[in-house]
């Protein structure tokens, strides 16, 4: 008897603390007694307005492209007005133009004033004045339309508009139609100004002779990297159809004669040498696991000893999921259908498996911009 009662296993409590908390939370009559008593209500409030922001964010998405694309902010700009001047000037009945307004308000980046009339909050103004996020938000569409259906985009069961929209990511080459990799490059160009800076920050290149861009579209990331170091040699290398158009670019910032331009693929041939540093600013995460690892492995090669690698790029929290990365990111990714967004640990590992050393992953001070990682190739 005693060794049955030994051998009988010790009961176990149904879920941790955590999961009896969110059963107990789950409760209708839970959630009416909190929400009454005065040290718990405050929490309920917050987390009822919590959920409600999630459920209408989709609608929140949307009239931001209405504003956008009726460019209320831009004509707030010059100062406060009334619903019905703007609603005349976008052709929009007036009651519409006000619950638009009244929107925007509440969303924070517009300020309802007293009169009645509507004036632009700093949030706003940010909107309309960083480079890249009105061209982001307008192309939001393709995004969006992917996003109806969520469940058949993690399914991997529906034809997506990104994946046409940015073919470069299955290694197109030839008869990439000029028109994409204008858009393409645009799109890079205007955004890639914020990643730039904050790079530059976490990633200082002191004592980098040459540089190499690789995916460097149109070569914002050099541009700015030639600001901040005069005596910097440059070196871009993308697919043709972008390079003629970085050309352009770069010979209007006075920079043609310091930059090398390479033409091709990184898919089917190595990477030029001759540079003591290679960046890869927002490249790895259009890409499945072996095209980074395979890209890895040539960077190594083509830097000499001593020479360094910079990755920058929108990373997952990991261990600590984070709210843009997590979410929208990864979600773009998987619905241009290659890439996917990594921590900075995993990154870490595959720079690590690829023969780099002395791996650092700086604090990133947003990021929602980028996160950066620097390595050095030691043998």
């Amino acid at each position: 008897m005693a060794d049955a009662v030994q051998e009988r296993p010790a009961s176990r409590p149904r879920g941790d603390l955590r999961t009896w908390l969110a059963r107990l939370a789950a409760r209708e009559d839970v959630q009416r007694w909190a929400s009454a008593l005065p040290f718990t209500r405050g929490r309920v409030r917050r987390e009822g307005e919590a959920l409600m922001d999630l459920v209408s964010g989709f609608v929140q998405s949307q009239a931001l492209l209405a504003l956008v694309e009726l460019d209320v902010i831009g004509a707030l700009m010059d100062g406060p007005r009334a619903p019905a001047a703007l609603a005349r000037a976008a052709d929009v009945p007036e009651d519409r133009m006000a619950a638009l307004l009244q929107a925007g308000a509440a969303m924070g980046l517009l300020h309802r004033r007293s009169d009645g009339r509507f004036a632009v909050r700093p949030r706003g103004a940010a909107l309309v004045g960083v480079p890249g996020l009105v061209p982001m938000i307008r192309h939001h569409g393709a995004f969006y339309r992917d996003m109806a259906d969520p469940v058949a985009l993690l399914r991997g069961e529906s034809e997506t508009e990104l994946a046409q929209v940015w073919p470069y990511v299955f290694g197109a080459r030839e008869g990439l139609h000029p028109a994409t990799a204008r858009a393409y490059s645009d799109l890079m160009t205007q955004s890639q100004g914020l990643v730039a800076q904050d790079a530059l920050r976490m990633v200082p290149l002191r004592g980098v002779r040459r540089l190499l861009d690789v995916g460097g579209g149109t070569g914002a990331f050099l541009r700015a990297a030639a600001a901040r170091h005069p005596g910097l040699e440059l070196a871009l290398f993308d697919l043709p159809e972008v390079i003629d158009e970085a050309r352009g670019q770069m010979s209007a910032a006075g920079l043609e004669a310091r930059t090398r331009f390479h033409p091709g693929s990184f898919r089917d041939a190595p990477l030029p040498q001759g540079a003591d540093a290679i960046s890869l600013i927002r490249v790895l995460y259009d890409h499945e696991d072996a095209t980074v690892r395979d890209l890895l492995a040539k960077a190594h090669a083509a830097l000499p000893p001593g020479g360094t690698l910079v990755v920058a790029e929108p990373m997952s929290g990991g261990d600590r999921p984070d709210r843009a990365t997590d979410i929208y990111f990864a979600f773009y990714t998987m619905a241009m259908r290659t890439g996917r967004v990594r921590s900075a640990a995993r990154i870490a590992e595959m720079v690590a498996e690829a023969g780099f050393e002395e791996i650092r992953v700086p604090r990133a001070a947003r990021p929602y911009v980028t996160g950066a990682l620097s390595a050095v190739r030691r043998s």
